[in-house]
């Protein structure tokens, strides 16, 4: 009995480990026959940010003449947008990688505006949107900063030549920024902060109502249908969206304003020069 049993045991193994091999792959005898398997990529970093395949350069530079004489009059400078939608946001330029719709819609136009561009050839229209893809790679990539260990070689005097032009209507050095270079200890995060600061603070608004009546408060709801503002005495109101008129503070708008403008160099000596108020 106690043989038979071994024996079952060892028969089990053995089609055990024949079910698991059988299941495995063969990494000895992958791939062609006297060659060791094929090495996976490295997993390309560009990919891994979300941001695709890296766009053809030189077909990118054909497109960018083209674009400019058919598309920036709508799509604005570097396709960030201005009577038409920015395209270096635009989920279909993002998710095309493959440029199968982009060109569809500039032969096609589509309905509420855009016009059929039946003139350009398929190839043309190619290039066009690969200059799409070359404006999201250089968009995407100013967040990356890839020479950020250089950010502290910008010029001190471009900085505060550039922060008395662009800077100094909201921002003192003497006041808000008072010591700044001592809050931050890494360059880019100084500079991140810059060209993309956060408001925490409580949105501010002034109501005009239909008989003149001006309110200014903290704006604690807004929508297409009802707006509510809490006044400086606590008292809150709310009104039909409709009825109304609704100015909101942005105080960023600055910000916002220039990051379009920036260059690197701006940034990088605009950082430096703050880093040096301790």
């Amino acid at each position: 009995m106690g043989v038979l049993l071994c024996l079952s045991l060892a028969l089990v193994g053995v089609h055990t480990r024949s079910v698991l091999a059988a299941q495995e792959p063969d990494l000895q005898n992958s791939g062609k026959e006297g060659k060791p398997p094929a090495k996976r990529p490295k997993r390309d970093a560009h990919v891994s940010l979300g941001l695709g395949r890296v766009p053809d350069a030189a077909a990118a530079k054909r497109g960018e003449p083209l674009y400019q004489a058919n598309c920036q009059a709508c799509h604005g400078a570097q396709a960030r947008g201005g009577q038409g939608p920015s395209l270096v946001r635009s989920v279909l330029v993002l998710h095309d990688d493959n440029n199968v719709e982009i060109p569809q819609v500039i032969k096609n136009g589509r309905t509420g505006g855009m016009p059929a561009f039946t003139n350009l050839t398929d190839a043309e229209r190619h290039d066009i949107a690969e200059y799409l893809h070359q404006e999201v790679e250089l968009a995407a990539n100013r967040g990356l900063y890839s020479n950020a260990s250089k950010m502290t070689t910008g010029d001190v005097a471009r900085g505060k030549a550039f922060f008395a032009a662009n800077c100094a209507s909201c921002h003192s050095v003497t006041g808000d920024l008072a010591k700044v270079g001592t809050r931050y200890s890494q360059p880019a995060v100084l500079l991140a902060r810059i060209a993309w600061p956060a408001n925490q603070k409580p949105r501010q608004a002034t109501v005009t109502t239909e008989g003149g009546k001006k309110i200014t408060g903290t704006l604690t709801h807004y929508d297409d249908f009802e707006t509510t503002v809490k006044a400086a005495d606590g008292k809150t109101e709310t009104w039909p969206t409709d009825s109304i008129k609704v100015d909101i503070q942005d105080k960023l708008a600055g910000h916002r304003a220039l990051l379009p403008k920036y260059t690197d160099d701006d940034l990088h000596d605009l950082t430096r020069y703050l880093l040096e108020l301790k």
